[in-house]
Order: structure tokens, then C-alpha cells, then sequence
């Protein structure tokens, strides 16, 4: 088995569980060997019925046909007991092994989730990784449900049949035994072709849920531009997709049980008729020829299980590839450095470039805030705005140049000890499904009350908060979906605020709401700000008017420095985009228009 070998992949994963593999296995083996022996115990209580003080009971020491019986009659019982003692033995070690390699998966997968850089978590389809922490995930534990088991049992089956086979006579274990090597190999074979064909399932089922994820976030859009039917048609061509991927699967796994039911019919008919010639003959004992029969049913029949095992195998270890490889990816090398108790909150842009795919974002900014000041960024869509945010906060890292807080490279710290003293707000902020409380102490487990109404009140949000039923303790809903933008953008704030951090990064934080409540934000983060920098991206000019320096970016450069009245002043970039949003072109528009 090679290295990238999904089974030993998963059973890498599995190691510290390796005692557990052990005795599930071990139940399952004695489970099967007190499995065979009741047919056995058939031929035996068949000869002594025929042969009685002839029978092979009677040469081991009981000469009595009835005595036999109370023996046969005892052995049965001590049989069926230890059969079910080790069939729940099994199920509980199975079923328990699957449970915790499901929970263990999940957890695993979730928790590198979080050490990727949110780029590459963007870059996939958010449909694929649900479907890969909850179906791939649980279709793994179905598999160590049952599957695992089933094959154990099916090999101890086949050896233990044929060794009563081969020891009562060689000639018809040949026979018997025929059909196992076409069983094998056709199963082999429908295995290699079922593997890409579940493959491709799996990849059709991530793209239904990426477009029922998509679809459910965006209702009110669809409803809003009488969208239905065309989102619907959507919705019709992935699913057409995953049903004609599992149609083609389907094809295949479904002819494998009723090609291996020939196979055994072969075997069946050869024991039978081959064996009651022997019989006939007198060269293979009545007890002998029916224990035969049975055994050849016990050898044979469980391999038409080989379809559902092959079936559930292989939707395994295609959810086996796709976990694994999710864990395989490579986690960026991070510093480990500290940052002081509590950072001035020094900032410093050097030669700062990056790009996204060969596409330029950031080239050679350079630029410093100074500890305690408030500087803006400003300029179109696209300018590399926020994208030095991300840098800061260390979601990505520059191709060229050094930042750093307080004179220290923020590339050589430890990622989370940085952003400890950072409060994000960004432009659409996530709240989660929680109540207001808790998304403005989010993770403070034991969050104080009243630092929360401080930070509510100094993002200007306690009043519609108090207002809200059950107050603080009113729930957002998924993704705060009870709450306005507005609310939603101002406990985002509440919450940068309530961990008092050093340094505050605010992108397009006042964006979605009125201008009243950004004017009073304003005047509670002017407050807020002699304490702490405040490095503020805005496309609203009027939210940075008061900063101490504002610098306006175009195609990743910075193109002009200064503060309001300066660049205003100067007539370039920032004035122009100052008199469109103040009304004033128009104005001068219109003038000239009458003249």
C-alpha cells in the first residue's frame, strides 16, 4: 500500500487510537470464528442422528445418542452466547472508533481552517469546505460504522471456512473455492472504475451546496430582482450535475451483486451436486456433506456484500482524500516574537508591495503613523486600501518591505499575539448567532458587563440596544440578521473597542450608517483615539476630515499626503474627490450650464 494510500492516510490520523483498532478488530475476528461454528454443530447433530453410537461425538467420548444431544445442545448454547457477547463487543468498539475519528476529523479540519490565511480560505468554494466537514466527514464514520467490519469478517470467514474445507476434503474446497478469484478480481475491478466516478459525485455534491449557500444569503436579492427562476434553473444544473455523477457510479455499483450471485451460484451448485456423489459414493460422511452445504453458503454469501462494502469503501477513501488533503495544506511559517505588555501602537510602511496572482495591489508604500495619531487612507475601489489592513492584521504578508509596530517587524511576531492588540472593524462585520453581549465581548469567555455598555455606549450603540426586547441580551440572529446594517457596523465597532486595543483598524466602519450616527461615531472615536492609533480606510471623506494625516492612494501608490485643509488646498486627487462628494462640481455643473 503506497504512502498517499487513503486507508493508510486515515489510519495515520488514527494512531492514538491504535488500541481500540486493535481489540475491535480482535472482537470481530472471535465473532466470526463462533459465527461459522453453528454450521459445524448442523453436521455434527446430523451425524449423530444418522450414526449414533457410530458419530463423532461418540469416538470423543459420549457412546449415548442422547447424551450427544445434551452435549450438542450445551455447545450451541456456550456458541450463540460468545457469538453475541463478541457481536456487541464489536459494535461498541466500531461504533465508538467512529465517533471519535468523526469528532477528531471535524475538529481537525475546522481548526487548520483557522490557521490558513483567510485568502486561501476565500479562494474556495464555501459550499465544497461545508461539504467536506459535514458529509465527507460523516461519510468516513458510516464507513467505520460498518465497512471496517464487514471486510475484517468476510477475510476471517473465507479462511476459516476453508480450513474446515480443505481438512474434511481437498477435492471440493477446489471447487468451492472457484468462483472466490473471479469474485475477487471483478470486485477489484468495479472498485478501480467506482473511485474517479465517487470522486466526481462528491466535487457535484460541494457545487449544490456552494450554489444553496450562495442562493440562501442572497434571497433578498433574487426576490428583490424577480430573480426565482433564474437562481432556480441554477439550482436545477447542479443537481442535474450530482445526479448524473452518481447515475454513472450507480451503473457500476449496481451490477456488482447480481455478477458475484453467479459467481457463488457456480459454487453452490458444484458443492451440491459434487458433494452428494461423494456422499453417494460413501467416501464423504452424511454429517460432513451437510456441514458442506451450509459452510459453502456461509463461504460464499457474504461476498454479494462485497457491493455495498466496495460501494461504502470507496465513498470513504474518496471523503478520506479530500479531508486529508485539506490537512495536508501547508500552514504559512509565522514569528513567535512578543510585542510588549502594551504597544505605543508606532506604525511603520516601508517599500511595502504586494500583489494578488501576479496582479500589483501595493507598490513601494511607504508611509508612518505616529503613536496615538489617527491617519486615513483614502481613494477608489481597487487602490490597495484595505488591503495594507490585511497586511497589518497579518492575513497576508508583503512581497517587498517591512511593516512594523513599535520599531519590530511585524513578520518576525507571533500572529496572535499581534492581534491582541488590534480592533478590527471591517466593512461588512461577521456578528455571529449569538446575543448582543456576546458578539461585543466575542471570545471573552468571561466577559464583564459592564466594559460591554462602556464600548456599546462609545460606538454610540447603547441606546438602540437598550431599546432592543431583552436588551444586551437580545439575540442577533445568524449572521445579525435581526439587526440593521447600521447596528450590525456599530456593534462590530463596540466590539474593536470593548478589548481596548492599541492600535484601531477601521475599514469603511461608518459606511452603512446615517449621517447623524456617523457623526456622533466620530466624536466618540476622536474620544477614544487619544489613547490608542487609529489607522482609518473610508471612501467617505467627510468620516476622515478631522485625522491627523490623510493619504490618498491610486493603483497602489500613495499619490498625495497631508490633512483635510492641506490636500483640499492643493487641488489634486483629494480635492476633486472631496468637491464630488460634497456637491460642489455639481454646483459648478450647474452654473456653468446656465451661463
Amino acid at each position: 500500500m503506497s504512502p498517499d494510500h487513503p486507508l493508510r492516510r486515515l489510519a495515520g490520523f488514527a494512531r492514538p487510537h491504535r488500541r481500540t483498532v486493535a481489540s475491535a478488530s480482535l472482537y470481530s475476528v472471535l465473532n466470526k470464528v463462533f459465527d461459522v461454528l453453528p454450521e459445524l454443530l448442523i453436521g455434527v447433530a446430523v451425524d449423530v442422528v444418522v450414526n449414533q453410537r457410530d458419530s463423532f461425538l461418540a469416538r470423543a467420548g459420549f457412546p449415548e445418542p442422547l447424551h450427544q444431544l445434551y452435549v450438542l445442545v450445551a455447545l450451541t448454547i456456550i456458541v450463540w452466547v460468545l457469538e453475541s457477547l463478541f457481536e456487541y463487543l464489536y459494535a461498541l468498539r466500531w461504533r465508538g472508533l467512529a465517533q471519535e475519528l468523526q469528532h477528531g476529523l471535524r475538529q481537525a479540519a475546522y481548526g487548520h481552517l483557522q490557521q490558513l490565511p483567510p485568502a486561501v480560505i476565500e479562494r474556495e468554494r464555501s459550499g465544497r469546505l461545508m461539504a467536506l466537514l459535514n458529509e465527507d466527514v460523516n461519510q468516513i464514520e458510516r464507513f467505520l460504522n460498518t465497512g471496517a467490519n464487514d471486510l475484517i469478517q468476510v477475510a476471517v470467514s473465507s479462511l476459516l471456512v476453508g480450513a474446515v474445507f480443505f481438512f474434511l476434503t481437498a477435492k471440493l474446497a477446489f471447487l468451492a473455492f472457484l468462483p472466490i478469484p473471479l469474485i475477487l478480481v471483478g470486485a477489484f475491478w468495479f472498485q478501480k472504475r467506482l473511485a474517479p466516478r465517487y470522486a466526481a459525485a462528491r466535487e457535484a455534491a460541494a457545487t449544490v451546496s456552494a450554489r444553496l449557500n450562495n442562493n440562501l444569503g442572497g434571497m433578498a436579492t433574487i426576490q428583490a430582482y424577480t430573480a426565482e427562476a433564474f437562481e432556480a434553473e441554477h439550482l436545477r444544473q447542479a443537481s442535474d450535475g450530482f445526479r448524473a455523477r452518481n447515475a454513472e457510479a450507480i451503473r457500476f455499483s449496481a451490477a456488482i451483486t447480481p455478477v458475484i450471485r453467479m459467481a457463488i451460484l457456480c459454487g453452490f451448485v458444484a458443492t451440491l451436486l459434487y458433494g452428494g456423489v461423494l456422499t453417494l459414493r460413501g467416501e464423504l460422511g452424511v454429517g460432513s456433506y451437510s456441514a458442506l452445504v451450509y459452510l459453502t453458503q456461509r463461504l460464499l454469501w457474504p461476498l454479494t456484500r462485497l457491493a455495498d462494502m466496495v460501494d461504502l469503501y470507496q465513498r470513504a477513501m474518496a471523503s478520506v482524500n479530500r479531508v486529508m488533503d485539506l490537512l495536508d495544506t501547508p500552514v504559512p511559517v509565522r514569528g513567535e516574537g512578543q510585542l510588549p505588555k502594551r504597544p505605543r501602537g508606532e506604525l511603520s510602511f516601508a517599500g511595502v508591495a504586494f500583489d494578488y496572482d501576479g496582479r500589483q495591489a501595493l507598490q513601494a508604500v511607504t508611509f508612518a503613523v505616529p503613536a496615538g495619531a489617527t491617519v486615513a487612507l483614502v481613494g477608489g475601489t481597487g487602490a490597495g486600501k484595505s488591503t495594507l489592513l490585511k497586511l497589518l492584521l497579518r492575513f497576508l504578508d508583503p512581497k517587498r518591505g517591512t511593516i512594523r509596530v513599535d520599531g519590530t517587524d511585524i513578520t518576525t511576531l507571533d500572529p496572535a499575539a499581534l492581534r491582541g492588540w488590534l480592533g478590527y472593524v471591517a466593512q461588512e462585520p461577521f456578528l455571529t448567532d449569538g446575543s448582543v453581549a456576546d458578539n461585543i465581548a466575542y471570545g471573552d469567555i468571561g466577559h464583564d458587563r459592564a466594559r460591554i455598555e462602556a464600548a456599546a455606549r462609545a460606538a454610540e450603540a447603547h441606546d438602540f440596544i437598550a431599546a432592543l426586547p431583552g436588551g444586551y441580551d437580545a439575540p442577533v440572529g445568524e449572521r445579525g440578521g435581526n439587526l440593521s446594517g447600521g447596528q450590525r457596523q456599530r456593534i462590530a465597532l463596540a466590539r474593536a473597542l470593548y478589548r481596548d486595543p492599541a492600535i484601531l483598524l477601521l475599514d469603511e466602519a461608518t459606511s452603512a450608517v446615517d449621517n447623524e450616527t456617523e457623526a456622533a461615531i466620530q466624536h466618540s472615536l476622536a474620544r477614544a483615539g487619544r489613547e490608542r492609533t487609529t489607522l482609518v480606510v473610508a471612501h467617505r471623506l467627510s468620516t476622515v476630515r478631522h485625522a491627523d494625516a490623510i493619504h490618498v492612494m491610486e493603483a497602489g501608490r500613495i499619490v498625495e499626503s497631508g490633512t483635510h485643509d492641506e490636500l483640499v488646498a492643493r487641488g489634486g486627487a483629494y480635492a476633486a474627490l472631496w468637491r464630488l462628494q460634497t456637491g460642489r462640481a455639481s454646483n459648478e455643473w450647474r452654473v456653468t450650464s446656465n451661463e
